[in-house]
């Protein structure tokens, strides 16, 4: 096992790789870098953010909520 995957606390599975530092479980969990594990809710939106640091620029998954109306 790679130092990627990472082992659903609620389900014992190997989660999937979505974007580098954000992994899904098919069970509704997920990983995040800076946060650790949560549980997804069906208003979450994952993304990519261009983020300028330095001269480079990178791509930061962010997690975005849709607005009911």
């Amino acid at each position: 096992m790679g130092t990627n995957n990472k082992i659903c606390p609620n389900c014992g599975r190997k989660m999937k790789q979505q974007f580098i530092g954000l992994q899904h479980c098919k069970c509704g969990m997920s990983w995040k870098k800076d946060e650790g594990f949560f549980e997804r809710t069906p208003n979450m939106v994952f993304a990519l953010e261009r983020q300028t640091i330095g001269k480079k620029v990178k791509q930061i998954p962010v997690i975005r909520y849709k607005i009911e109306n």
